[in-house]
């Protein structure tokens, strides 16, 4: 620790910063004397892993290199909290955050860096009439702010991206990769993300995932049936979108085998946590085994292992079965020979063909089913079952076109999360998503807690003004309902009580006034940002708006717990049960930095203001610090 404190930094997580320092810590070997990376050094140290070719296979788009820069380029914006519009702000985990996705993303880097399990968002589809996000990728800050008046800089109205302007596809390419690319940092290393998409788009949804999460990570492009009417004034009545599924990371074997009690069945995917129930309709008992009713499964599997490959000779007919090319069989000889004597192999109805496993529906109950990558409307509900549930939660007036079911959104809960797991969707339009959280919740009995992200986009509504209205309004309702169906029931859960509730934060300019570098340099401005920033807090900013941008920026999630602390008469905010403490005092006394010492947090953040005139106290205040052994202490 230096004589001086540090100074906060008030910019979000910076990205290219950290996988500069991933490849020098990997090839320390390429440091240039200037700390930088010496691209020369680092081909040779990879040898013949590097593809110099000219011609090479990949996607490209026109803004590419403009994604990047703005995946790179920090924030200086900040979320402020709006406790008026809440339920149970001072006890809730869950999130709803009013604002441009693409800032707020960057903004949660720090905080929420691989903590979400699960995934889900319903972006524009680019049909020619959706929305697509104001892309300025060097004012994104600004740009937002100037959206909320629904008007760019020069007074042009923002509006639908249509087929007619030119680089259709580049439009919504440019817009969804840098989000993309922003979630993937935010994925737990076990987690997925679900995607929802239509024809317009699939394609390059797939191209730009293939290349943020790897195309061996892609678990499945899921068909839907997002309708069962059909449309007569059409060539081809459309029934169906997508759900496209990608892991964190490289997945290992999908299925794997698993003995218990001398029981067979699958593992789920790894990313299914939870199995689907059974369907009973899909067993029989064609031969009366008491064990009860069965369905035939394949007794191969994929790859190719030396163990699980061996002949196996029909008992039936004397023929001779090998696995098919490229697979093996699921278990080892001795114990196909168990299950065999067992009555567990058979090989066919007619019992002449290829050996299958019998597995009994007992055991599906109580472990479930592998997904299938068919979701029927039937069972996962259509647009029309999710208009009629927003319907019934507004009293009859759906105030939101096209949603997504929740029970499509509950069956991957289902399969992807459990326990206290975070669920994200950072398109959440109505609230879908949050609304199948608090749903599983309920049935579970267990608290996953979601973060919801909406833009501000405007509906011409007088009651519901735009759609993130409409998604907190459903929230509440939601709450409402599921807090009426407790009303009077016994406690089964143990006293433990579900998370019926959510913090609303509001994307807004940093609640500091930064030095302007880029400004005029003329006298007259420079005596104008020095007044500014006699006091370093813009105006209209209270304490609670500064304790949350210095937990979001100090890699804090906005729901970690705080306290106020009293010590030598003056206000401090003591964050994760001691670990920071945040003292926002303008008059700061030794009497109070050695009180702050004696607790032995691990880092302090103090105003700049509090040592205004006192550059003996704030270095008394190092010296004090640096002897209690806390680790960092700042200034902002």
């Amino acid at each position: 620790m230096t004589e001086q404190p540090e100074h906060f930094d008030l910019n979000s997580h910076h990205i290219a910063e950290e996988k500069q320092e991933e490849l020098l810590r990997l090839f320390p070997e390429v440091r240039t004397e200037g700390g930088k990376i010496d691209f020369e050094r680092l081909k040779l140290a990879l040898g013949e892993m590097v593809d110099v070719g000219k011609e090479r296979y990949g996607m490209n788009w026109p803004g590419k290199a403009e994604c990047f820069r703005t995946i790179q380029q920090p924030s200086m914006a900040t979320l402020r909290p709006a406790p008026e519009e809440s339920v149970n702000f001072d006890t809730t985990e869950n999130l709803i955050i009013e604002g441009d996705n693409l800032e707020v993303l960057k903004l949660l880097q720090k905080s929420y860096l691989g903590k979400i399990k699960m995934i889900y968002i319903d972006p524009p589809y680019n049909t020619g009439n959706d929305f697509i996000y104001p892309d300025n990728y060097t004012e994104s800050l600004q740009t937002y702010l100037e959206y909320t008046g629904q008007v760019d800089t020069e007074g042009k109205r923002f509006g639908n991206n249509t087929d007619s302007e030119g680089r259709f596809h580049s439009k919504w390419v440019n817009m969804m990769y840098p989000r993309l690319f922003l979630a993937k940092n935010l994925l737990r290393t076990d987690g997925i993300i679900f995607i929802s998409i239509d024809d317009n788009e699939a394609v390059n949804l797939r191209r730009i995932c293939d290349e943020i999460f790897g195309e061996e990570n892609c678990f499945a492009q899921i068909p839907w049936q997002s309708r069962t009417s059909v449309q007569n004034d059409t060539d081809l009545s459309i029934q169906h979108e997508y759900i496209v599924a990608y892991a964190r990371v490289r997945r290992q074997e999908h299925r794997r085998l698993k003995e218990s009690n001398n029981n067979l069945w699958h593992d789920l995917p790894s990313f299914a946590a939870h199995p689907l129930p059974a369907d009973k309709t899909r067993y029989d008992n064609p031969d009366n085994d008491p064990r009860g009713p069965w369905k035939a499964d394949p007794f191969d599997a994929p790859n190719i292992r030396e163990n699980l490959t061996y002949s196996i000779v029909n008992p039936n007919t004397g023929q001779e079965h090998w696995p098919p090319p490229g697979r093996c069989w699921r278990t080892e000889q001795q114990r196909f020979n168990e299950l065999l004597q067992d009555r567990r192999i058979i090989f066919g109805k007619s019992g002449d063909a290829r050996p299958q496993l019998k597995v009994f529906y007992e055991e599906k109950k109580e472990f479930g089913e592998v997904p299938t990558s068919w979701f029927d409307g039937a069972s996962y509900g259509t647009v029309t079952s999710a208009t009629q549930e927003l319907q019934d939660l507004f009293g009859g007036n759906s105030p939101f076109p096209f949603p997504k079911p929740s029970s499509l959104i509950r069956a991957l809960l289902t399969i992807s999360t459990k326990h206290d797991d975070i669920v994200m969707d950072f398109f959440a339009g109505a609230g879908s998503t949050a609304h199948a959280v608090l749903d599983v919740n309920h049935r579970d009995g267990v608290n996953r807690k979601f973060v919801m992200i909406q833009l501000p986009e405007p509906t011409a509504r007088e009651d519901y003004p735009t759609i993130a209205d409409i998604c907190k309004e459903r929230v509440r309702r939601v709450i409402k309902k599921l807090n009426a169906q407790d009303a009077g029931k016994l406690d089964l859960n143990g006293g433990k009580k579900q998370d019926c509730g959510f913090r609303v934060f509001k994307l807004a300019d940093s609640n500091f006034k930064t030095w302007n570098a880029h400004g005029s340099q003329d006298s007259a401005s420079l005596e104008k940002q020095l007044e500014l920033h006699i006091d370093h807090i813009k105006d209209g900013r209270d304490i609670d708006d500064l304790l949350y941008e210095l937990l979001l920026k100090s890699g804090f999630p906005l729901t970690t717990p705080v306290e106020k602390l009293t010590l030598a008469g003056k206000d401090i905010i003591s964050v994760a049960e001691g670990l920071m403490f945040i003292c926002l005092e303008k008059e700061i006394s030794l009497e109070l930095i050695k009180a702050m010492a004696d607790k032995k947090p691990e880092r302090v953040v103090c105003l700049d203001a509090g040592f205004v005139g006192n550059d003996q106290l704030k270095a008394n205040a190092v010296q004090i610090f640096k002897t209690k052994e806390i680790k960092k202490f700042e200034t902002v």
